[in-house]
């Protein structure tokens, strides 16, 4: 069974390897072939047998009660969103027959909303594809162009890479927050063709979704070196976009009467160029040498 038919045990595999013997409790019993608990643990500590637990995983139980699930949480150390998202793979809800072969068009009301800003905005989906953006947001960065994908840029983009100098923890997050805006939806071409692209051209892409993490994007301050004015700290803040599926309006605002207000003025005053100005949408099909920036020093508050 693939791990789109068994999600929750692919799910639960995951989690388990993120767990070590000390954080739940048991004693140290030597070098481990595997990393994590082992199912066998994982079983015992949340009072059921190993059988019923290693149906789940192998996917041959699809009704686990919520109590089962509230006890494998609490071994695996699940916060609220990951439990939540392991409720959702649990559940036998049918899936939703949406065809999402095209993208969606923003409302023109939020198309006026976004270019009436005079900070950067832009649209987005699910999928982080940029759908709409103002003059201002593609002067911040031309990967925010419409018709660009974040997500492909982020891994793919050695120049995108660089505007961020907390890139590794940004990727971390951009990939959390896949995983819960898609949840079990994973039948999506959409889905199934950037994740698939990602997966055979970045090994920090593979890393990252193997680790199964999940969080939702929240407003909160953000790093940027721009080619032209230099560091940046912006707030980001994602508002949704009522009567859509799941569209968000992005703005980036700086704090008021500081160095990075004046700097965005002078980006958006001076007609500054695009760094990398024959940077268009694309399609990357072979991993950037720049696929591990800057390290993991240096990590933002939160992305």
């Amino acid at each position: 069974m693939s791990a789109t038919t068994n999600a929750l045990g692919a799910y639960l595999r995951a989690r388990r390897e993120r767990v070590t013997p000390q954080q739940a409790g048991l004693p140290d019993a030597g070098v481990r072939r595997v990393p994590g608990l082992r199912r066998e643990e994982v079983a015992m500590l949340a009072g059921i047998s190993a059988d019923y637990y290693l149906r789940l995983e192998r996917g041959r139980n699809r009704n686990p009660s919520v109590q089962v699930l509230e006890s494998i949480a609490r071994v695996l150390h699940l916060d609220e969103e990951h439990f939540a998202h392991l409720l959702a793979l649990a559940c036998e809800a049918p899936r939703r027959h949406i065809s999402r072969s095209r993208r969606q068009a923003p409302p023109p009301g939020a198309l006026k909303l976004m270019e009436s800003l005079v900070q950067p905005a832009f649209i987005e989906d699910r999928y982080f594809d940029i759908l709409a953006s103002n003059s201002l947001a593609r002067a911040l960065s031309p990967g925010l162009a419409a018709g660009g994908n974040q997500l492909r840029d982020l891994f793919l983009d050695p120049a995108e890479q660089a505007l961020y100098p907390d890139w590794q923890h940004v990727t971390e997050c951009f990939i959390a927050s896949l995983r819960q805006a898609v949840g079990t939806d994973v039948d999506d071409p959409r889905f199934i063709e950037l994740t698939g692209e990602l997966a055979l051209a970045s090994p920090r892409f593979r890393q990252l979704w193997g680790r199964h993490e999940v969080r939702g994007q929240r407003g909160t301050p953000i790093r940027l070196h721009h080619p032209q004015v230099g560091d940046l700290s912006l707030n980001r803040e994602r508002l949704r976009i009522d009567g859509t599926d799941g569209l968000m309006l992005v703005v980036y605002h700086p704090d008021a009467g500081t160095g990075d207000a004046d700097k965005l003025a002078l980006l958006a005053s001076a007609g500054l160029p695009t760094a990398n100005a024959d940077h268009r949408p694309r399609r990357a099909t072979t991993p950037p040498a720049a696929d591990t920036p800057g390290g993991d020093a240096g990590r933002s508050r939160a992305a």
